[in-house]
């Protein structure tokens, strides 16, 4: 055992080298993957691996929780990894630990220090890491999956609510030119509807590494604005003041996911805000960038909720002073449309100044056409 630990220690580069030259021609969805990302965690199992043979002298089942401390945490990265990596299925993380394990066994015969011993020690080891590897694979999907499906869920609400709040309004005897306005109102939102709807059915077969498609166009991104804001004005009590010194600011937009991320500004700044006090949708055009922010008066947002308020997996609820509910979701989706756009994120919160929530844009960041785009998890 002592010499096999010798030979993998002094040959560790080499296995690792030759692990990837291996899983590059078996494993197709590594021939695209960088060296980096490829090695990620093997490096840090196969000290792993040393480390039990180490301090095993035989072979010895009863000791089966060392091995699981000793692999549990590398082997579940690596699995958490795998899906996050386009392309990646649980056979072929499997094949990985296959052909690592045959990687290992050759190095150890060529030196002929392979004996039964250290070979059920490595077996062991690596279909222990293939088991944690897989959970961590599995649950990451089904985790960012059914993030993607409440998200969605979640900003349906606003059109659906906006379409029957028209439909309701859609009274013929205020006149035929309010009728209409109302009409084309509710059927705007229903399209809308739609178009997330599409979006869940995306999420529901989402894979390793995927994210959101999103459809760029050249559009007026100032239209977009004044819908959220119509809607607005209808939908919520509050004052809502639309401040753009422009009529037209052209660019390279996703325009339902911007409208999405606005529409999640101005609900939650109406969920957390002030009773009563004005809501201000801000649209700035920088030149090459459009900065779009939301800013409400009420209760600041602590300073540790706002490091971790953009991240897609943060699972954090809250309610609203107000009694209202908020699922902790909807600002999930901002980092994602901002990184599309080649753009960036801001929160100012304080107890003088209220709260912002701001994101810019690049007008051209991207040529028309869908793109899929994965989320950092």
């Amino acid at each position: 055992m002592r010499d096999a630990v010798e030979v993998l220690k002094n040959q560790k580069e080499n296995i690792i080298n030759s692990w990837i030259r291996e899983i590059r021609e078996d494993v197709s969805v590594t021939r695209h993957t960088s060296r980096i990302v490829l090695r990620n965690h093997v490096p840090q199992l196969l000290d792993d691996v040393i480390g039990i043979m180490e301090k095993f002298g035989d072979f010895d089942v009863v000791q089966e929780d060392l091995i699981h401390q000793e692999l549990f945490e590398n082997s579940m990265e690596h699995g958490r990894h795998r899906a996050a990596t386009k392309g990646y299925t649980l056979q072929q993380i499997l094949r990985e630990y296959i052909i690592f394990d045959k990687v290992i066994s050759r190095y150890l015969s060529g030196a002929n220090v392979q004996s039964p011993e250290a070979a059920a020690v490595i077996k062991y080891s690596i279909e222990n890491a293939m088991l944690y590897s897989g959970i961590a694979f599995n649950e990451s999907i089904q985790e960012v999956r059914q993030k993607f499906i409440a998200l969605v869920a979640h900003d349906m609400r606003n059109p659906i609510s906006a379409a029957l709040f028209a439909m309701k309004m859609m009274k013929y005897e205020e006149g035929e030119e309010r009728f209409e306005l109302v009409r084309s109102m509710a059927v705007n939102s229903l399209n809308r509807s739609v178009e997330l709807i599409e979006d869940l059915l995306d999420s529901i077969t989402l894979e390793a590494g995927e994210g959101m498609t999103f459809n760029f166009s050249r559009q007026n991104i100032v239209e977009c604005l004044t819908a959220v804001h119509h809607e607005a004005i209808e939908s919520y009590s509050n004052k809502i003041i639309f401040a753009c010194q422009k009529g037209e600011i052209e660019g390279i937009f996703d325009g339902t996911m911007v409208r999405r991320v606005i529409e999640n500004f101005v609900s939650n700044a109406i969920k957390y805000g002030k009773e009563n006090t004005p809501v201000t949708l801000f649209c700035i055009d920088r030149e090459e960038m459009v900065e779009l922010s939301v800013h409400n008066f009420g209760n600041p947002i602590p300073a540790e909720r706002q490091k971790r308020i953009f991240n897609f997996l943060n699972t954090s609820n809250g309610s609203s002073p107000r009694g209202l509910k908020s699922r902790g979701i909807g600002l999930s989706l901002v980092k994602a449309v901002a990184e599309a756009h080649g753009g960036a994120l801001n929160l100012h919160s304080s107890e003088s100044e209220g709260t912002t929530f701001t994101i810019t844009l690049q007008k051209n960041y991207h040529e028309p056409g869908k793109l899929r785009v994965a989320l950092r998890i």
